[in-house]
């Protein structure tokens, strides 16, 4: 696409998108056209409005834009589903399940889903973390009973979310602090401190809010009914060992990385790569999906057949959701290969006001109008990192800064985004719920922790 420069302006652009996202929901909710099909047609009906040369539409962007959702995406939810599923058809998820709720109470398991989902979010990435812990919020949900799938399932997934966005190692905030020249320790620090306000407030107490508005019963996963008693269930503790052992590897990964650049041990070294390569999240989660077959299948006396057989119903029941996020990506795509992320952080990077404030709603911006949490803050620390690094502000300031463009990138989750379609499908909701419950979350998440971040910035 290099060859190819846009020729509208900015307000024709943003009209472009804007009449394509009310395409995608009228066709969606109205006409109840399957998702799929509604992001590829306005995808290309998209690229041809906003002027991409028609050799370039199919395969430069297009089939690109879905390629690299898919290429991150599939892997991590076939893998997680099938764990995922081995864990709720072992009887797994219910034995934690009824462990939690005799611990914490009926009244607590939910927050205390949440804080595990913050702890497993450390080092494991928002889309993998949910895949693995759904069969354990959806057994919660029904040991429980009642329609309260979205308590249970926002809480969790809204940890996964903040620890995402705000905390290292996570590439949002690492790729945000090395444009900007912060300090990754205080960056660590400042998210760690506004992580778990950010939750309970835009998590758990909008999934109990949520939760009352829209009574929701919780759904099979991965095309398991979970209706009769299970013969030999595997032990509490084996099911932890195996919800642990991606989060273990994962951080062994981060934490090479972390050692490598503090001089500590060489990246070169053939055993540090070797590592770090069973630690990334494709090979971690499929090496716990085997030793999941293994302990839960195997162990427990399935045969070799039906393993094979119940893997193959698992990623089956997967398809839509990798197949819809993949074309979520693709309308994202296609978004900004037409030039409409740039042309509007260029008409806002000029607004002269103060820079936390301008990180901030440059990457609201960004994040609204193409999707991709990583691409706003990415383009705003582009864009913004001169200004930051000839204003001489101290450590903490810095890191506000940083953090703020982090808060701006997570706003209002859309049709545009791969994320909104992944959370909506896994849990069964239509885009309209979608929109009232998950989108909202995004917003409220995303301005609790700019509050927060602005009080920390004017203190300091």
């Amino acid at each position: 696409m290099e060859d190819w420069t846009q020729t509208l302006g900015t307000g024709p652009l943003l009209a472009i998108a804007a009449v394509a996202v009310a395409l995608i929901l009228f066709l969606v909710i109205k006409v109840r056209l399957h998702a799929f099909l509604v992001l590829v047609v306005v995808s290309l009906l998209t690229a041809i409005a906003t002027g991409i040369p028609a050799a370039k539409i199919v395969n430069d962007v297009l089939v690109t834009s879905f390629g690299g959702t898919l290429g991150a995406v599939a892997l991590l939810v076939g893998l997680g589903a099938i764990l995922g599923r081995m864990i709720e058809s072992s009887g797994g998820a219910r034995v934690v399940a009824e462990k939690m709720v005799s611990i914490f109470g009926e009244k607590r398991a939910a927050f205390a889903l949440g804080i595990t989902s913050l702890i497993l979010g450390f080092p494991i990435f928002f889309d993998a973390g949910l895949i693995v812990m759904l069969p354990i919020m959806f057994a919660v949900a029904r040991r429980i009973g009642g329609k309260n799938l979205l308590l249970y399932g926002f809480s969790g997934a809204a940890a996964f979310s903040v620890m995402h966005i705000f905390l290292p190692p996570h590439p949002g905030p690492v790729a945000a602090t090395e444009f900007f020249g912060a300090n990754l320790g205080v960056v660590l620090i400042i998210g760690l401190i506004i992580a778990f306000p950010v939750w309970y407030i835009s998590g758990y107490l909008w999934a109990k809010i949520v939760n009352k508005r829209y009574p929701m019963i919780v759904p099979e996963l991965f095309g398991f009914k979970d209706d009769d008693e299970i013969a030999n269930p595997p032990k509490f503790g084996t099911v932890v060992g195996i919800l642990l052992l991606p989060m273990v590897l994962i951080l062994m990964n981060t934490g090479l990385g972390a050692l490598a650049s503090a001089g500590i041990v060489d990246s070169s070294e053939m055993w540090v790569q070797a590592l770090q390569m069973i630690g990334t999240s494709p090979v971690a989660l499929l090496i716990s999906a085997l030793i999941a077959l293994l302990v839960l299948g195997k162990a427990r006396g399935q045969n070799g057949t039906a393993l094979e057989k119940l893997v193959d119903q698992t990623l089956g029941s997967v398809a839509s959701v990798i197949l819809i996020t993949g074309a979520g990506g693709m309308f994202g795509g296609v978004l900004r290969a037409s030039g409409i992320g740039d042309a509007l952080a260029d008409s806002l990077s000029g607004l002269g006001v103060p820079l936390i404030f301008a990180a901030y709603f440059i990457a609201v911006a960004l994040r609204v109008a193409q999707g991709s949490a990583t691409v706003a803050l990415v383009t705003t620390g582009g864009l913004l990192a001169p200004a930051v690094l000839a204003g001489n502000f101290g450590l903490i300031d810095t890191a506000a800064i940083t953090l703020a463009a982090a808060a701006g990138s997570v706003f209002a989750s859309h049709v545009n985004d791969s994320g909104f379609w992944l959370v909506g499908r896994l849990m069964n909701m239509d885009v309209k719920t979608t929109l009232k419950t998950w989108t909202v979350q995004q917003t409220l998440e995303s301005v609790v922790a700019f509050v927060l971040i602005l009080a920390i910035y004017a203190i300091f």
